[in-house]
């Protein structure tokens, strides 16, 4: 997956807007202004891209067992966030869709009910 198309699966969500809050390099992903998904543009120029995605406890270190280009999230909560090393097809694409859903929805999910109505 490259940057440009991680970028369109995340902004296709509903309630999704991009910013660069901490620098020019971080792009982050919200969903009513919560982060659920960020990535360094330099690293992903470099060959050596990520994203971080939030993800239940459980199944973080599951992932973590299963695929070794899943690991704690870098400079994040490491109990809540993993880093997805998603580029040169070290996983396949449906399930880095897959890790980017099921970070939104965590979000979405403990959004006050009158921000999920909208």
């Amino acid at each position: 997956m490259n940057i440009e198309a991680l970028r369109d699966y995340c902004v296709s969500k509903p309630y999704v807007t991009e910013h660069f809050p901490f620098d020019k390099d971080t792009l982050v992903f919200k969903v009513h202004h919560k982060m659920f998904a960020l990535a360094s543009l330099k690293r992903w120029e470099a060959g050596d891209g990520f994203i971080n995605l939030k993800c239940d406890p459980e199944k973080a270190l599951a992932l973590r067992e299963q695929y070794s280009s899943i690991k704690p999230g870098y400079h994040m909560h490491k109990q809540h966030w993993n880093s997805v090393y998603a580029q040169h097809g070290m996983l396949p694409i449906d399930l880095i869709k897959i890790l980017i859903d099921d970070s939104y929805q965590l979000v979405f999910d403990n959004l006050p009910k009158r921000l999920q109505k909208l």
